[in-house]
């Protein structure tokens, strides 16, 4: 059996729009890395709502929360969703390694539901380390960034 392969936010809206496009009220995909659920509101009108979870057999995922779960110094992810460094692909990132960055400074996006919701610094400092890699889906309070 081979690894199974994650999900791009583009992923994520074309099979929304293949169940927009169907009779099928909800989609229920698990792996081993991630559960990803898709449902028609109760009208079946009101669009797709969309929830995902990494599985308890995520490694990397897990590791990265455990280790920077009491890390004060880290930026978590306010939400669930596709993290990316740049405003759009080509661009340069929010910040770097090195950067001094503010409470309200942007530091990355995390795309949720084709919504894109900036990540705030929260406090004043430095970027120590870019914990995250670009277009990685992170689980609500991973951590995304290290300040120094």
């Amino acid at each position: 059996m081979s690894d199974d392969l994650p999900l791009t936010a583009e992923d994520v809206a074309e099979i929304a729009a293949i169940i927009e496009a169907s009779p099928y009220r909800e989609l229920d995909l698990s792996t081993r890395r991630f559960r990803l659920r898709l449902a028609r509101g109760d009208d079946g009108e009101a669009g797709l709502t969309q929830e995902w979870q990494w599985a308890g057999s995520a490694p990397e995922a897990a590791a990265a929360m455990a280790e920077h779960a009491t890390d004060p110094d880290a930026v978590p992810a306010p939400l669930p969703g596709t993290f990316y460094h740049a405003p759009q692909p080509g661009a340069p990132p929010f910040v770097a390694v090195g950067d001094e960055v503010g409470p309200e400074t942007v530091v990355g996006i995390v795309e949720t539901m084709k919504l894109m919701n900036p990540v705030h610094a929260g406090r004043a400092g430095r970027v120590a380390e870019v914990i995250v890699p670009n277009a990685t889906m992170v689980a609500k309070g991973q951590p995304l960034f290290r300040l120094a």
